[in-house]
């Protein structure tokens, strides 16, 4: 029988797992850098590989998506043969959202965070892989095209519930809330973003990072 401060325990767990922060602790602890202070001041990997290039990036990178990913796979090897489906899957999109929170106000670094792209795109792995897979294509193409990863990043959100409903056929009503839940989510924290772009003030992403 599954109790009720299991589950908190778990979805507690999954808020601190995303409120590591990493680009900051990488930062200061082999860069001297608060990554939160230069650049976009944005604690994310793009504004880390941005201030000091792919080498702390792109780890960076690859641990918010992980952080991502095992917050929603903790619910499946504790709980997956205790809960019936529905509430299983319920307990994943809790955790993953714990995560995101976590990522975005982390409890280690003084609230202050990333958007949680790469902690979503983590999510996405665990619960959509074929959409999420679909959903970068169009990330990397827009990326490509305009050298915007805000813009990018928006796009993909908002197409993310169609091609959740569309294209790979989800049917489980919270899956799809929680598909929109992104498309609204992203966009909400890349507001000042769309400003510099509407302004035509937002920085490009260098593929090949300027010598100094």
């Amino acid at each position: 029988m599954i109790h009720g401060i299991e589950i908190f325990l778990v979805i507690l767990f999954a808020y601190l797992l995303g409120s590591v922060p990493t680009s900051v602790w990488v930062g200061k602890i082999f860069y001297g850098v608060d990554v939160r202070e230069r650049g976009s001041k944005n604690a994310g990997a793009t504004n880390m590989i941005r201030i000091l290039g792919y080498k702390a990036g792109i780890p960076v990178m690859i641990f918010d998506v992980f952080k991502g990913w095992l917050a929603v796979k903790i619910a499946a090897w504790i709980f997956s043969a205790s809960l019936s489906s529905n509430h299983f899957i319920n307990l994943e999109i809790g955790c993953a959202l714990a995560a995101v929170a976590g990522h975005i106000f982390p409890v280690f670094a003084g609230f202050r965070g990333g958007k949680g792209v790469g902690t979503f795109a983590g999510i996405g792995i665990a619960l959509f892989p074929w959409a999420l897979l679909i959903v970068f294509g169009i990330f990397t193409l827009t990326l490509i095209l305009t050298r915007y990863v805000s813009l990018s990043s928006i796009l993909s959100a908002l197409s993310f519930p169609f091609v959740v409903i569309f294209i790979t056929g989800e049917h489980h009503l919270m899956l799809i809330i929680l598909a929109g839940f992104v498309a609204i989510f992203i966009p909400l924290t890349h507001i000042k973003n769309i400003l510099r772009l509407w302004r035509g003030e937002e920085n490009k992403f260098q593929f090949r990072r300027k010598k100094s």
